[in-house]
């Protein structure tokens, strides 16, 4: 399997986690925070982690058609 299908299956994984219906009525607290914040606040750091990981490893390697660019990169 290629890291990129990894990548992909990790990135479907984190969309089903994203709902933690198994948390709403849970009243603990984590660090001073609802769990429900507090599992939210590790999911948008763990997604960030995968969404960098995406682009370095799993962005596609052409370079867009278009205009051509001056040396400060604007277009004509």
């Amino acid at each position: 399997m290629t890291p990129r299908r990894l990548l992909y299956g990790a990135l479907f994984v984190l969309f089903l986690l994203h709902n933690d219906l198994w948390l709403w009525n849970d009243t603990r607290l984590v660090l001073g925070l609802p769990v429900g914040l507090a599992y939210h606040v590790g999911y948008c750091i763990v997604t960030a982690i995968l969404l960098a990981a995406l682009v370095k490893w799993a962005w596609p390697d052409f370079e867009p058609t278009g205009a051509p660019t001056d040396p400060g990169g604007k277009s004509r």
